[in-house]
């Protein structure tokens, strides 16, 4: 079976009900795109063996049904199409669990922090910053009226988890995390 089809060398994306939504292949602008560069980049993460695998397979698991509510626009999708879709506010508790759980194990937090701390928290800080843009690119659908508002919650709430995590990651593998310094003024605006 092929895993292409017209469509999709047109540079369509199906969604959920008759639309096809335009996106340019390989650079998509679409939240949609997004989320799927976040179950990539996690899957980078999961294969270590971490504790916290299965919790990120749960969560390229949910990011699948963020997909699918993005694939479902309210204005055009059928009344079957959105109730197979609709996005529970139940990921988003267990995110919220996850985090006060990885929380009360870290040190408290007295400053920003880069993304550092060894590969693994470098690359869970990598998938929060895609986390990030997915967000930034769904609040607009929300707004629209087009998506469940509990899809940009998730968002905001995966990409907290993401900080944590790579905060207890960084902990756990002994790797220190480096602090933010604000650059000083240069010694050419002090001659000014």
């Amino acid at each position: 079976m092929a895993v292409w089809g017209l469509g999709s060398r047109l540079g369509l994306r199906g969604c959920f009900g008759a639309a096809r939504l335009l996106y340019p292949r390989f650079q998509s602008r679409s939240p949609q795109g997004v989320e799927d560069g976040d179950r990539f980049a996690l899957e980078l993460v999961t294969e270590k063996g971490h504790i916290f695998a299965e919790e990120l397979q749960k969560i390229q698991c949910t990011l699948q049904d963020v997909g699918s509510a993005l694939a479902t626009p309210r204005s055009s999708a059928r009344e079957a199409h959105l109730k197979y879709t609709t996005f529970e506010p139940g990921p988003i508790l267990e995110l919220e669990q996850w985090i006060d759980k990885y929380t009360c194990q870290l040190p408290p937090l007295t400053a920003f922090i880069l993304p550092s701390g060894g590969k693994i928290s470098s690359a869970l800080h990598f998938c929060r910053a895609v986390c990030r843009r997915a967000e930034r690119r769904v609040v607009p659908l929300v707004q629209m009226g087009e998506t469940d508002a509990n899809v940009a919650k998730f968002l905001n709430r995966l990409s907290d988890y993401l900080f944590t995590l790579a905060r207890y990651a960084a902990m756990k593998e002994g790797n220190q995390e480096k602090i933010y310094k604000k650059n000083g003024p240069s010694a050419e605006s002090e001659a000014l």
